[in-house]
């Protein structure tokens, strides 16, 4: 099986969704890693607050940022640059996987807050 491996931003829990201004597009991609772990794909999410030694043992993403910070967040799929600068669809994750099985549909996520609960996030 693939390992689809993100480099995000520093970011105030693992999934970036917590707080009142929430950005859509990264909580429907942490709606869409969710599901795509449900199919049993592998995707490990390394934040640069968190886990600078994995950006720095990666020579790839270490050229991708040597180009910028705004190159961040850096996906990739079994070591091999498919996106940066922005989220992927989940569309796109299995396209980059080279899936052809039919994958459940993205849940819509709207814009609220991370789930879990009392309003802030402890993950």
């Amino acid at each position: 099986m693939s390992k689809i491996e993100v480099f995000e931003p520093a970011m105030c829990c693992s999934t970036g969704v917590c707080g009142v201004d929430v950005d859509p597009a990264l909580a429907q991609f942490a709606a869409d890693v969710q599901g795509l772990q449900e199919t049993g794909v592998e995707i490990v999410r390394h934040r640069l607050g968190h886990d600078t030694a994995a950006f720095a043992a990666n020579p790839v993403v270490i050229e991708q940022m040597q180009a910028g910070m705004d190159r961040l967040p850096i996906v990739t799929v079994d070591g091999r640059v498919v996106s940066t600068g922005r989220y992927p669809s989940r569309t796109q994750l299995v396209g980059a996987l080279g899936q052809q099985a039919a994958i459940a549909p993205t849940p819509d996520t709207g814009t609220g807050g991370c789930g879990c609960g009392s309003g802030s996030c402890s993950r």
